[in-house]
């Protein structure tokens, strides 16, 4: 093959990279595939089981030299959080950011296998948790993709919680399952959103939770398809956020609880809990405008706790883009 061949070989090849980039940063994050195969964890847990738990964080800091490298998605997505709180956007800061998930990843297998042994945490507003748990009063938490939800999980453990997570697994169903596989007698299940989160059978899956004395715990930062959504303010920019936790909680009459687990580096976790609405309203002749004051309260929480710990963010996908066939607000 002649050079002439090979430099016009190259150039396609170049093309066709740089097409699939940009198709990687038009997708949301329910399009965005798992990475990696069953194998591959199975493979860090025994890795981590073998090695224990400061070897094997040099094997997950490779995977995410590697994910940050290979994501243009999660590099733009990063970079633009970042700048929107003032913070520095090189490759070696959104790095960091990518690293800090996949540590959080990886401290999860150690939550599901009861080895806390590894770590302190500190809890902040454990009190209201007990006070639901010891009244047999449901409620919804209200968390987002910030930080480690497996630490709260393994602390709901801990005091015998009734927790249930709505998860949306479709992008993470590897995982998830290899985790479940880890802890197959802990008292947390899974609510899973089959597709359409509102259907039937999903609502009344979540009012028998509830009305267990349950706490549901929903992640308010990612809209599902069909999703009605309430367009905020957030880091100075709109975002749509879903509607529908403030719908449930009204529907169902029950308080709602802001939680994060923020990991702090090294073996440092801290757990919050924070009233959110002791009783949401929606008023039938203003209930748009008091979704959007519910979802508003939300964002703001959510910025407050970006700002004090940035590398927690976990959403790698364009947070802003406005969802498809979306107006102001459904």
């Amino acid at each position: 093959m002649n050079p002439a061949e090979l430099e016009l070989r190259g150039r396609m090849r170049g093309r066709e990279l740089a097409r699939a980039e940009a198709a990687e940063v038009e997708r949301g994050w329910r399009d965005v595939g798992e990475r990696g195969t069953v194998l591959g964890i199975q493979a860090v847990v025994v890795a981590a089981t073998m090695f224990g738990r400061r070897p094997v964080r040099l094997l997950v800091a490779a995977i995410a030299a590697y994910y940050t490298l290979t994501s243009a998605l999660a590099r733009r997505a990063t970079t633009e959080f970042r700048a929107r709180l003032g913070l520095a956007t090189g490759f070696a800061d959104v790095y960091r950011q990518v690293r800090r998930f996949a540590q959080c990843a990886l401290d999860a297998l150690f939550f599901m296998r009861g080895k806390t042994e590894f770590f302190r945490v500190t809890r902040n507003g454990h009190e209201h948790l007990a006070h639901l748990r010891d009244s047999g009063t449901g409620a919804i938490l209200l968390g987002a993709h910030l930080g480690s939800f497996y630490a709260m999980r393994e602390q709901s453990g801990r005091e015998e919680l009734l927790l249930h997570p709505v998860v949306f697994t479709k992008n993470a169903r590897r995982f998830n399952d290899v985790l479940e596989a880890l802890d197959p007698t802990s008292t947390v299940r899974l609510i899973e959103i089959d597709g359409e989160g509102g259907s039937m059978g999903f609502m009344l899956t979540i009012r028998e939770k509830l009305e267990e004395g349950g706490l549901v715990a929903i992640l308010g930062d990612r809209v599902q398809p069909g999703a009605k959504t309430v367009k905020v303010r957030f880091l100075g920019r709109d975002a749509w956020l879903p509607a529908g936790p403030y719908i449930l909680a009204s529907t169902l009459k029950v308080p709602v609880y802001f939680v994060a687990g923020l990991y702090r580096g090294g073996n440092e976790y801290e757990l919050y809990c924070i009233p959110f609405a002791e009783q949401v309203v929606l008023p039938r002749r203003r209930r748009q405008e008091a979704l959007q004051e519910y979802a508003q309260q939300y964002a703001e929480l959510l910025e407050r706790f970006c700002r004090d710990a940035p590398e927690n963010w976990f959403n790698f996908y364009d947070f802003w883009a406005k969802p498809p066939g979306e107006d102001d607000a459904r």
